[in-house]
């Protein structure tokens, strides 16, 4: 479903991804495991259009997305959470959730809504309540919940479990497993492996923009918890 293909992104004169290729399948949750700096978000915000890269090829789907821009991009069926939550702080944690759902009709979005309650009761309980008011757990599953209002193909998840007590890591793990259930292909970056491995099917350690070791992820436990600590 994602190919990506000898990519590389730049800011100024430092490389952040150095000739990372990597694919994703439907259903398949791919782990990007690195320590801070490693580049595994500069790859996710290409994926998703934020940053150019200057070199390499982005297929989604079979199509090249190199070119396409960030909105297009999420309406091709691409979702993205972002490390750091970023919820809109002031909006009702529905209308957050919704704003991932803001090209499907009212009807859809009723039903996407309904989907999104079902797997996290407490959406509908603080539906109303501002979403800055929340925890930060509460604030990542939000997160994630909006990204999947748009009922995307591929998932981006950018550093999910990142500062979450261990309660909030269950939830967001079993909604990822759900995802895959659906057939869902998820890429997800993460710096503490040891959660993130439990959920994954393959995994890419990364360093200094590079893919340094790749494989399932039993294959690669060793290595992967090994960077968690660097």
């Amino acid at each position: 479903m994602l190919s990506i293909e000898d990519l590389h992104v730049a800011y100024g004169g430092t490389r952040a991804v150095d000739g990372v290729t990597l694919q994703v399948e439907a259903g398949q949750t791919v782990l990007l495991i690195g320590a801070n700096g490693a580049g595994k978000s500069s790859l996710i915000n290409s994926v998703i259009g934020l940053v150019r890269h200057s070199r390499g090829r982005i297929r989604f789907d079979g199509r090249d997305i190199s070119a396409m821009p960030s909105d297009a991009r999420a309406r091709a069926g691409i979702g993205y959470s972002p490390e750091g939550r970023r919820v809109f702080a002031a909006m009702s944690v529905k209308d957050n959730v919704l704003a991932g759902a803001a090209r499907l009709s009212a009807r859809e979005q009723a039903a996407r809504w309904d989907r999104m309650v079902a797997s996290f009761r407490f959406l509908g309980e603080r539906q109303s309540q501002p979403a800055g008011e929340l925890s930060g757990g509460q604030q990542q599953l939000v997160a994630i919940a909006r990204a999947m209002g748009g009922a995307p193909r591929l998932l981006l998840l950018d550093e999910p479990f990142l500062g979450l007590a261990p309660v909030w890591i269950q939830q967001i793990s079993a909604a990822v497993r759900q995802m895959q259930d659906e057939g869902i292909a998820v890429l997800m970056t993460e710096q503490m492996a040891r959660p993130a491995l439990k959920i994954a099917h393959y995994g890419h350690v990364m360093r200094s923009g590079q893919i340094r070791r790749s494989g399932l992820t039993s294959e690669i436990r060793g290595a992967a918890l090994a960077e968690e600590y660097l």
